[in-house]
């Protein structure tokens, strides 16, 4: 069949649209060897604890990640499951404001919309997650003819993940070009499906735990874990290293880049939707859609990369996943972004 993308969107983002609220203060930290970090707050039972600030914002990856390409100019969609209450109500408000098209974010009567308590204590912080009705969301609240677009940019939460064959299936049969986060929770239960539909991506972003566990192999061997990858995607793939910033492979050669310099470390919340939707931007900016994704020449890839760390760098500087994306105007006037070390070798 075929469509007029004249009328359609040039990315819709797929997946989860949160009310965020963060409480910022000094709460005491104790070792805690249960802990990734082997710390912990402590926080007595029982007790009244004061806190210094709040704030309350819009989360959620679909919901972050349509902030990007809306800001970036494009013309966006959000496709989400939130409750008919308050928090969905205001969760709507707020992308409408944004310019971007919420008749796709779907409310359930029963079912509270998902929330996210983030307690902040100088740049790091604890996420307390209610998934409610983002976890519920299902093909049956989708319409995927109207929901077409150039690009989709899926990253599904918790068990919604059950969308993923059926997305892709339907969007490689209308040629959209599509870029998948999935979350550890999908990798980890969905690996097999994954990597069967890995041929059908144009972009795909994960961590370096995320990109061991789909693979199998140790991030150690970063050559291995690429190559393994590279043989099952035509697709562009980015792995990130956090503060150490990001390697990328088109299949051809591979980019690594550091980060920019942040201002003052604020909130990490939202920096990995920033880099997901700010390279997938970079991307369309460059007119990369669809099957000529495997025609992307290494300045395209550059100025993908660039995007993206600029992006998730201002978002770590402001609290929220949303309040620190950056517009097109910023983006190309602000000589702050202009400078990005990246190396760029032949595989």
């Amino acid at each position: 069949m075929v469509y007029n993308w004249k009328k359609m969107f040039d990315v819709t983002t797929i997946g989860s649209a949160t009310l965020d609220t963060f409480f910022e203060g000094d709460f005491p930290l104790v070792d805690w060897p249960g802990t990734e970090s082997g710390r912990a707050y402590l926080m007595p039972l029982g007790e009244k604890l004061e806190i210094e600030k709040a704030y309350s914002t819009v989360g959620g990856n679909a919901a972050n990640a349509s902030a990007t390409f809306a800001r970036q100019g494009f013309k966006t969609a959000c496709a989400a499951k939130t409750g008919a209450d308050i928090s969905g109500l205001e969760i709507k408000t707020r992308l409408k404001k944004n310019k971007i098209e919420n008749k796709f974010v779907v409310s359930d009567a029963n079912m509270p919309t998902s929330c996210s308590v983030l307690l902040l204590n100088k740049g790091e912080r604890t996420i307390l997650n209610y998934r409610a009705a983002a976890d519920s969301f299902s093909m049956k609240d989708l319409n995927m003819k109207k929901i077409l677009a150039k690009w989709w940019y899926i990253s599904l939460a918790g068990e919604s993940d059950k969308m993923f064959k059926p997305i892709v299936d339907f969007g490689e049969r209308n040629n959209v070009a599509m870029a998948l986060n999935p979350s550890g929770h999908h990798i980890k239960h969905k690996k097999k499906e994954i990597i069967s539909l890995l041929k059908n991506l144009s972009f795909m972003v994960l961590n370096e735990g995320e990109a061991a566990l789909l693979t199998g192999i140790s991030f150690k061997k970063e050559k291995n874990v690429f190559k393994k990858l590279d043989a099952l995607t035509p697709g562009i793939l980015a792995v990130t290293d956090g503060k150490n910033g990001v390697t990328v492979s088109d299949g051809r050669f591979v980019y690594r880049a550091g980060t920019f310099k942040e201002k003052k470390l604020v909130d990490r919340t939202g920096a990995g939707d920033a880099f997901g939707s700010g390279f997938v931007a970079g991307l369309l900016r460059r007119g990369l859609t669809g099957k000529n994704i495997v025609s992307a020449k290494p300045e395209d890839i550059c100025h993908a990369i660039r995007l993206a760390t600029a992006n998730a760098t201002s978002v770590v500087e402001k609290i929220g996943a949303t309040e620190g994306i950056i517009g097109k105007r910023e983006f190309e006037k602000n000589k702050r972004w202009r400078n990005l070390k990246i190396s760029v070798d032949k595989i």
